[in-house]
Parts: C-alpha cells; structure tokens; sequence
C-alpha cells in the first residue's frame, strides 16, 4: 500500500491563500462560518446542484460528488451532482472540495472523499475544503482563545471532545476533518490524534455521540444523518417553472422534469395531472428495474 499524500508547505501556502481569497470574494471575513450558506454560495455560483441517494452495501455511499460541465449555446454550464446518501457534515464539506475543482479547472471528475489519501489533486481539494470551512488561522485563534495556550498535549480527552464537538456544531465541518485540522496547526500530538482519530464519532450512543447531542441536539444530529434529498436549488427548480410559464416547455415536460426531483407541478400552484403510466415508468427508472431482465 502507498503511503498517504502529504502536501508540501508550498502547496499548503497556495491552498491558504485561495481559500482565504475566496471566503473573501465571497463577503465571508475572519471567524464567520459558512457552511450554513453552502447551497447559496453555490447559486451565486450558478452551479447547478443535483442531490440524489446512491447507496452501496454497508451503506457506504458508491460516491461523494460528481462534478459535470456542458455546454448550451455557447455558454458553460456546471453541475455539481450530491450523493445525499452520505452524512450531512460529509455533503457539506464534499460541496467545498469540489469547488476547489472548480476554482482551479481541473475538469469534470467523479470524487470518493477518500481518495485525499493517494491522490494528490483530491489532497490538495480536501485540505482546501478544510481551509475553505474553517481556516488555519481563525481554528488557531480560537484554540488560543479557549486554552490560553496553542498548545494542547496536557489537554485530557474529554476535554477535547467537548471543544471539537462545539466547533462541529458552529463550523459544521466533520468530526475527523477537525481532528486532522488540530493536528495540522500542532495544537494536537500525535498520541491524541491517533486516540481522537479511533474514536467511533457516527456512534451516537458512544462517548463522542452523547457529548455532541449534549452540546447542540438538533444540529448535531443533522450532521450526523443522511439526508437522503432527491432535487435540485431552488433557484434551479424556479427556472424549470419558469421556462413553463414562458411556453418554452409544455405540461408534460414540467410535471416530468420535476418528478426526477420528486416534485409535482401542485407543489407549485398547477394542477397538471400526471399519468399512473408515467409515475410506473419513472418509479422503475429509480429502481433500476428492467423489462428485460433474463
């Protein structure tokens, strides 16, 4: 097995740098999250998000994202499709490692979050992600804020887990991708972050689970479940409606485009009657059913 990929200060430099530039641009100064705005950010964007569940066994998602461009009379158009399967914190920072692949042009790809280990592209992507959620310095300033300290090697255990449990819940960045954040700023040692890493944090009746449900129970609970969404931004599904209304599709187009994200045209105000026959034929489309299976 390779080692893991470990970047190079210079990479890290740049990493900073864009992650910083972009918070920026995107009117997001010092100690402000911004997970919360994700889904806005990327409508700001104009990227196109597509949410979808795909499950393997285990229930390990297959994927985490695909990042997609085409092309519509000239113009380019992105999509970024959302394997909602996943945990919700997980979502959150899949969405900021693709926009590093965005940022940086990189091309249409298919991401495993996993894949940081032995790739350097997806490295540099995830420790992006990290930077973009919850930048070095302010993670920094707020270890020094709380410790008096930047360092933390006579910190006992429990003492972290609260800490790292309250910058899950504010930041919204996972359990592990702060843990790894902590050892990256040398607040951590390597004894702790190897006893923090084993920590089973999806367990939600464990040691870590209970701490978190403690601190904030309804967001730490979000974060820790699938959200299992099938659909598209609003701003997206309004031009699908939009485009009706102008007549440049017609009913059956509408109520079909909104079913493949499991909205109705009365969801919106038209009464538009859809045929059992369609909904048969979508409903098999899902399920992957075929007529003719041997």
């Amino acid at each position: 097995m390779n080692p893991p990929i470990v970047l190079v200060e210079l990479q890290i430099k740049g990493i900073r740098k864009l992650a910083k530039d972009k918070r920026l641009a995107l009117g997001f100064v010092g100690e402000t999250p911004l997970a919360n705005d994700i889904l806005t950010i990327l409508d700001n964007l104009n990227i196109i998000l597509l949410e979808y569940p795909i499950k393997t066994e285990g229930n390990k998602p297959a994927f985490s994202a695909a990042l997609m461009y085409s092309e519509d009379g000239g113009q380019e158009i992105v999509f970024i499709g959302l394997n909602t399967a996943d945990y919700f914190d997980k979502q959150v920072f899949t969405l900021a490692h693709e926009l590093y692949h965005y940022y940086t042009k990189t091309g249409s790809h298919l991401c495993r979050l996993e894949d940081g280990e032995i790739n350097a592209i997806e490295a540099q992507a995830n420790r992006f992600a990290a930077e973009f959620l919850l930048p070095e310095s302010v993670l920094g300033n707020i270890v020094f804020d709380e410790f008096k300290t930047s360092s933390l090697d006579k910190i006992q255990i429990k003492t972290l887990l609260r800490f790292i449990a309250r910058l899950h819940c504010t930041w919204w960045l996972p359990y592990r991708a702060i843990v790894k954040r902590l050892k990256e700023i040398g607040a951590i040692s390597d004894r702790q972050f190897t006893e923090l890493y084993a920590i089973n944090e999806r367990d939600e009746n464990g040691e870590y689970g209970r701490i978190g449900k403690a601190i904030d129970k309804d967001v730490f609970i979000k974060l820790n479940s699938a959200t299992n969404n099938i659909g598209a931004s609003p701003k997206n599904i309004e031009i699908i409606i939009r485009n009706f209304e102008d007549n440049i599709i017609d009913e059956d187009k509408l109520a079909d485009t909104l079913l493949l994200f499991n909205k109705k045209p009365s969801d919106f105000g038209y009464e538009i009657n859809v045929s059992q026959e369609d909904i048969d034929e979508f409903n098999d489309f899902l399920s992957g059913e075929d007529d003719d299976e041997d």
